[in-house]
């Protein structure tokens, strides 16, 4: 009995069937989860993201391989309910057997579906969200690409008080993780410059009427506003105050940072300052290895790409470099091995290098200033690091 089942033993090693009892890795194959927003409040982000995403895979499955496997995109639509996320980190993880968690949109729902991952020692591999929660308290799991919102909004604030002489600094934010990291961000600028918030006001997550909340602001006649809103939020927000003629500075994070802000908002949102990492794509000031890729997205997809696209493209890239750098006996272990000395240099898309270390989680911490100028954003400053 005994020869038999190390005769067993020794067929698998031969077969190579043993090799890979890494969950989500085969002879061939990697598999790769992501959950979006693809029917909710987000969904043109999350769909943006999941084509940029695809995009890359189907780049790699195209021209080569990681080490001799081919990628599989698993997507799940969370709707932006945390509740959902965590459904859909289940059946990922359970079901689909995902090597990794890849490009999850949303603060509340990353931080909700964690824990699912976690258990089975699945990593979530830079999430699209810049919440201080995705990389700290730390895990061995964790990574994050995205210079915090907190952050974001504690360095430009200043720089928009002293430019434009704002008195009276007044917040909207949407009331969960994200907002909050937005209305944090705030009171430590303002902190920092001996001020305190003249008005804070806030909104649940899926609102749509935003007039009471502009209401409390115009009342206490405010100067500058700090948006802790996304897209329908911002342009509600920005589009009411606009009827009602009043007109205070408004600043928001990299997540009203989107061309959906001008196309869906129109004039009204001439003005608006919002902070970010990478551009947007206006592809007739885009370099030619830009516009060369926009092309094939547009051709796969029937649109034209936006910062979001670039997001997802840039977490399946930065995966298959990590990947390729794990070796051919890719395993959770060796994965996080090689992501604790990677270097990601800067890239067409204009983003920042980034390092990652076995204690520095955060790729990088930089962030910048634009302004919708004529119906798009045009930078107004450089990186800034905290």
């Amino acid at each position: 009995m005994k020869a038999g089942i190390r005769l067993a033993w020794i067929w698998l090693a031969l077969t190579g069937s043993a090799a890979f009892a890494q969950q989500g890795v085969s002879k061939d194959e990697i598999r790769i989860g992501t959950i979006q927003d693809l029917s909710g409040p987000l969904a043109g982000f999350g769909k943006q993201a999941r084509n940029g995403m695809q995009l890359r895979v189907d780049e790699l499955n195209e021209q080569g391989n990681v080490n001799g496997r081919k990628l599989k995109l698993f997507v799940e639509d969370s709707g932006y309910d945390p509740k959902k996320a965590v459904l859909a980190a289940q059946k990922l993880v359970n079901q689909d057997k995902i090597f990794i968690m890849a490009g999850h949109i949303g603060t509340a729902q990353n931080m909700a579906a964690m824990p699912v991952q976690f258990e089975k020692n699945v990593v979530n591999f830079m999430p699209i969200t810049a919440a201080r929660e995705m990389y700290e308290p730390y895990h061995r799991l964790k990574y994050s690409f995205a210079a915090t919102y907190y952050d974001q909004i504690r360095l430009a604030l200043p720089k928009l008080i002293k430019d434009k002489g704002a008195k009276k600094v007044c917040t909207i934010y949407q009331d969960d993780e994200f907002g909050l990291e937005v209305q944090r961000g705030a009171e430590a600028a303002l902190k920092a410059a001996g001020m305190e918030l003249a008005e804070k006001t806030s909104y649940k997550r899926g609102a749509t009427d935003f007039s009471s909340q502009v209401a409390k602001m115009k009342a206490a006649d405010c100067d500058l506003v700090v948006l802790g809103t996304i897209i329908r939020e911002t342009i509600g927000t920005v589009g009411e105050a606009r009827k009602t003629g009043f007109n205070p500075i408004f600043l928001g994070s990299s997540a009203a940072y989107t061309d959906l802000i001008h196309k869906l908002g129109g004039k009204a949102m001439d003005g608006i300052y919002a902070t970010h990492t990478v551009q947007h794509p206006y592809l007739d000031e885009a370099s030619p290895p830009l516009r060369f890729w926009a092309n094939k997205y547009k051709t796969k997809f029937n649109e034209d790409p936006t910062v979001f696209s670039v997001y997802g493209y840039m977490i399946i890239d930065s995966f298959i470099k990590a990947a390729q750098k794990a070796g051919p006996n890719l395993s959770t272990d060796s994965f996080v091995k090689a992501m604790d000395t990677m270097t990601f240099e800067p890239d067409m898309f204009g983003a920042p290098k980034s390092t990652y270390t076995a204690t520095k989680r955060l790729g990088n911490d930089l962030s910048r200033l634009s302004q919708i100028v004529d119906g798009r954003w045009k930078v107004v400053s450089d990186y800034v690091a905290p």
